[in-house]
């Protein structure tokens, strides 16, 4: 294992994260001008993220999995293009079974990156595998954050024909990392080599892992589909409430670079834990109290959510550390997309109810997702992981 980490490999990886999850953050914002275009439903518009879920999340395990076994360092630039090119198709779609399909285009792109990206910033990492992570979700986080904030301005001047301009930065980025592709491949074990270790997979800890992930992200995408709505419920114009979430994810971006060093120095789970702690409550004071105090409770939000992100990404691959694709393809994926999939069930209780009450809902989401973190065992190995060869 290298000793250090590579600063230009984890740039660059750290960019390609930053590129998919610019086009994936970029829904959200789009989501209110949708509801306007086809006249929606908070159903059908949670709908819209449930694919985007789907398509982004639960096939990432397959996709870690054909990392694992054969390599595949092109889907880092391909992932990306087809990403921004999703959505941007799906902005301009003229109905709305069309923008379902864009968007799990989108998806599949998104799908494509995570695992190989996840896989290659714990190669180049080194023996600061949490600050690595921490530097690849920090790229991811800001993509988020500035999906919105620049799809927004582009709708609201050029209307939705403005969101094809969303493609450009994801194809620069993919030329980009089609360029590096070679540079990056350096750090993959030499050819005819695999990672083992004599760790034993834990999969009892990982399911358990994965639980947590999953309630975290049933909170995380009922927030990132339903606070625009909610502020324009309140009377608040649709930008204002796109503004809010690109607080909650530049936040979030900023509790991801204390996290990761965090955790290489005190350990993964306190710190899972600490932030699992404080996210149920700060999500009541913006309901609840909303304003000013509000929009500081939500970007208290957007840090001890999106902080956890490395971090929780490590620990499944320190849980499965034979399998470190597939661990990341989980973590990523199944778990975030069964998230989504509690995002649809928000929504009908948006429909069924009101959206305070899904609002409510994502905090009980949380205190679970708290509860099974306590549960958690220590991640952290005691040997380390070395190539052996593999017969052909």
């Amino acid at each position: 294992m290298r000793a250090e980490l590579d600063k230009r490999a984890m740039a660059a990886l750290s960019s390609g994260h930053l590129a998919t999850d610019f086009a994936n953050g970029a829904l959200p914002a789009l989501l209110p001008f949708f509801v306007d275009k086809f006249e929606l439903s908070y159903t059908l518009a949670a709908a819209v993220v449930f694919a985007s879920a789907v398509s982004s999340s639960i096939v990432q395990p397959l996709f870690g999995l054909w990392s694992d076994r054969r390599g595949a360092i092109w889907l880092l630039p391909g992932g990306v293009a087809l990403a921004g090119i999703g959505i941007a198709l799906a902005a301009v779609a003229p109905t709305y079974s069309l923008v379902l399909v864009c968007v799990i285009v989108s998806g599949l792109g998104v799908a494509a990156f995570h695992p190989e990206g996840s896989k290659f910033a714990a190669f180049a990492g080194g023996r600061r595998r949490a600050s690595a992570m921490s530097l690849f979700s920090i790229g991811g986080n800001l993509g988020f954050a500035l999906g919105p904030t620049v799809a927004t301005p582009l709708v609201l001047a050029f209307g939705l024909a403005g969101g094809l301009l969303l493609a450009l930065p994801c194809l620069a980025v993919a030329v980009t990392l089609l360029l590096l592709a070679p540079f990056l491949g350096s750090f993959a074990p030499d050819n005819g080599r695999q990672i083992q270790t004599d760790e034993p997979d834990r999969l009892g800890a990982l399911m358990l892992l994965l639980g947590v992930i999953a309630f975290r992200s049933v909170a995380w995408f009922g927030l990132i589909t339903f606070v625009p709505l909610w502020e324009v419920s309140l009377g608040h114009s649709k930008a204002h409430g796109n503004h809010l979430l690109s607080l909650m994810l530049l936040a979030g971006g900023v509790g991801t670079l204390a996290a990761g060093p965090l955790a290489d120095r005190f350990g993964r789970r306190p710190v899972l834990v600490a932030s699992s702690a404080a996210t149920a409550p700060l999500i009541l004071v913006f309901v609840i109290v909303g304003g000013v105090p509000g929009a500081i409770a939500l970007a208290g939000v957007g840090i001890s959510v999106i902080a956890t992100f490395g971090v929780t990404m490590v620990m499944s691959q320190e849980y499965l550390p034979r399998h470190i694709g597939m661990a990341s393809g989980l973590s990523i994926g199944l778990s975030i997309g069964l998230g989504g999939v509690g995002a649809v069930a928000l929504g009908a209780v948006a429909d069924s109810i009101d959206l305070r009450a899904a609002m409510y809902v994502t905090a009980v989401a949380a205190l679970v997702a708290l509860v099974l973190a306590g549960l958690l065992p220590s991640s952290r190995s005691s040997r380390r992981l070395a190539a052996e060869p593999v017969a052909p």
